[in-house]
């Protein structure tokens, strides 16, 4: 049985609750309460165990805050032992409009000090990340307020489906395998 380590990433603690930057959260807690399973606070992270049509997901929020979420990935690689390219990151993408969810292979952290972190933790850019976009509508010098910031009532309209969007990525990611999860669903 394949065992798959999906990350949200995000941040602890009720200032960052519902947050564009915890959109990782906010897709793995929409899984859990989906499927009526609650995380538990473990080592370094909050986990989950999820299984899907024979796959075993095992999902982690990382609590070691953004910039040391590649901790948290390393050490739940270690204790689960899987594989890197059973790995999944769950990330905000500011260079993509609201709402669109790309999956890639690998990639660049494009700034994006959890993926920063990860990339140094594995000595490696190719993993899976699941980038969400969250848009990029701020004002210069005031990226870290926009990424930090709630979602606005137009957004949270929009969320539920893309959410669920995502959710079958992770699914796909799982089952049928990264290319064709892309193939599948990149464009939609």
């Amino acid at each position: 049985m394949s065992k798959f380590l999906i990350v949200g990433l995000g941040n602890i603690g009720d200032e960052y609750e519902n947050t564009r930057h915890n959109i990782g959260f906010t897709i793995l807690d929409e899984i859990a309460k989906e499927n009526n399973f609650k995380f538990s606070v473990d080592k370094l992270a909050s986990l989950a165990t999820y299984k899907f049509k024979g796959k075993t997901l095992i999902l982690i929020k990382p609590s070691t805050y953004m910039n040391l979420s590649g901790k948290a990935v390393n050490y739940w690689m270690q204790a689960e032992k899987i594989q890197k390219e059973n790995i999944l990151i769950l990330t905000d993408d500011l260079a993509l409009p609201f709402g669109s969810v790309r999956m890639k292979g690998k990639g660049s952290d494009g700034g994006h000090n959890g993926l920063k972190s990860i990339q140094e933790t594995l000595m490696s850019s190719e993993y899976a990340r699941l980038r969400f976009g969250v848009g990029n509508e701020f004002s210069k010098g005031k990226q870290v307020d926009y990424v930090l910031g709630k979602w606005d009532e137009e957004e949270k309209k929009g969320l539920e489906p893309r959410i669920k969007l995502a959710i079958e990525m992770i699914q796909g990611f799982a089952t049928i395998g990264l290319q064709r999860t892309m193939s599948a669903h990149n464009n939609k």
